[in-house]
C-alpha cells in the first residue's frame, strides 16, 4: 500500500509479517511512520489498535513490510454500551 499516512486505518496480516498470522491480525489507525528502509522494505509503524468497534486499545510501535500493509475501512463507533444520550426537553408554562 503506497502513501500510508496518519489517521489512515490499515490491516496488518501475514503479508505485513509471519507474525500477524490468523487471530494475532489486527487493525491500526496509523499514528506515524519511520522513515523506509530502502534496502528491504520494512518501516516501524506507529498507531493505536482498535477492537471490533473501533475503540483504541493500545498504542504500539510495530516494525512491519510496508508492501504488506492493505487499506481497511475505519470500524463504526455505535456507542458505549450502558450510555444513555441525553435528551433537551423544553417545559412549556
Amino acid at each position: 500500500m503506497a502513501g500510508v499516512k496518519a489517521g489512515d486505518v490499515v490491516f496488518i496480516g501475514p503479508d505485513c509479517s509471519v507474525q500477524f498470522t490468523g487471530d494475532r491480525a489486527l487493525l491500526m489507525r496509523v499514528v506515524s511512520i519511520g522513515e523506509d528502509d530502502p534496502y528491504n522494505d520494512w518501516i516501524w509503524i506507529t498507531g493505536y489498535m482498535l477492537d471490533a468497534r473501533g475503540m483504541a486499545t493500545a498504542k504500539r510501535e510495530l516494525y512491519v513490510i510496508k508492501s504488506g500493509l492493505r487499506s481497511a475501512p475505519a470500524p463504526v463507533v455505535i456507542g458505549r454500551p450502558g450510555r444513555k444520550e441525553r435528551v433537551s426537553r423544553r417545559v412549556r408554562a
